[in-house]
């Protein structure tokens, strides 16, 4: 089932106020358009016909008429653009006044093309990373720090705040809240490269105890497999080049240069979206990434059958 990817249905304070003004832009905006077509058509009405000349300039009952007429535009206009531009300035500060006490901190970094998220927490054992999933708690703030690895991206999360680039060398931060349950899509809106259309970043607003719950889940260490066949798995993982760029916390699998896999098999999607996270599509993912998202970092692997529907039945089994 899609997720709500859409300005218009607001979840939380920030996304309500974008919305409230982008309603003000779109209600005044379409009085201006009606305003110039009715002028528009008053003109032609009012144009000469047949063979009448157009008056001379300063010809009696034309002068007085039009200036006042382009005076009452004049004004309307100028009226006009001030009001949007107090709104704006107002909505500006109505996004910087969300309060910040007990808010949770993230770092999310984008790299092409999947998002890192590392939560803080001010004892450094309770700090944990995950990829291309935010889980965030109903009705408390989250304070977004935004780093970029590579190129130029940009977060969007349509229902619950605006947009923010993310640059490298430079340090931006995003606020928001969500006021009710759901899973949301954001995506990247900014053209970073190949698969900027497939670099989506689905967050799940949960109620505080089962955020709690999800959090500490995803401190523990990925659980030791007991069945022959992710044990072999397991072996398959740690023998091959994925444990390279992956990290699997409580393994040697430490690689740092692609998304963490220690509770891969709790995630709804894989590749930032790309795929849903069954064994079917997990197999064709190891097996070919590029036929799913060409031009991705991730190479193809050549296992054997029964080494692939291993590996596949142990990363599945990492919830």
């Amino acid at each position: 089932m899609p997720l709500p990817q859409s300005p218009l249905t607001p979840a939380g304070p920030q996304a309500a106020r974008v919305f409230e003004l982008g309603t003000l832009f779109f209600w005044m905006c379409l009085a201006v358009l009606v305003a110039i077509v009715l002028a528009t058509l008053w003109a032609l009405w009012r144009a000469p016909k047949g063979d009448a000349r157009t008056p001379a300039p300063g010809s009696m009952g034309e002068e007085p008429g039009r200036r006042r007429a382009v005076s009452v535009a004049l004004g309307l206009s100028i009226a006009g653009l001030l009001v949007l531009i107090a709104a704006s300035v107002f909505t500006d500060r109505a996004l910087a006044r969300l309060p910040l006490q007990g808010a949770l901190h993230v770092e999310l970094t984008g790299h092409q093309w999947w998002w890192e998220a590392r939560y803080d927490d001010a004892e450094p054992s309770r700090v944990f990373t995950t990829a291309n999933e935010l889980h965030i708690p109903v009705g408390r703030p989250v304070i977004v720090t935004l780093q970029g690895t590579d190129v130029i991206h940009s977060l969007w999360l349509p229902s619950l705040a605006g947009k923010k680039d993310l640059i490298p060398g430079r340090t931006a931060t995003l606020t928001l809240q969500a006021d009710r349950a759901g899973s949301y899509r954001g995506q990247c809106a900014e053209f970073c490269g190949l698969q900027h259309a497939w670099m989506a970043l689905e967050v799940v607003a949960e109620d505080p105890v089962a955020f709690d719950a999800w959090a500490q889940s995803q401190r523990q260490p990925a659980a030791d497999p007991t069945e022959p066949q992710r044990l072999r798995g397991r072996e398959v993982f740690m023998g091959s080049t994925c444990a390279m760029c992956h990290a699997i916390e409580g393994t040697d699998a430490a690689g740092r240069q692609a998304p963490p896999l220690t509770h891969v098999g709790s995630q709804r999607t894989l590749a930032a979206g790309r795929l849903p996270n069954t064994p079917e599509h997990m197999a064709s993912w190891i097996t070919d990434p590029q036929a799913h998202k060409p031009g991705v970092n991730m190479p193809a692997h050549a296992f054997s059958r029964e080494d692939l529907q291993a590996l596949v039945a142990y990363l599945q089994g990492l919830k």
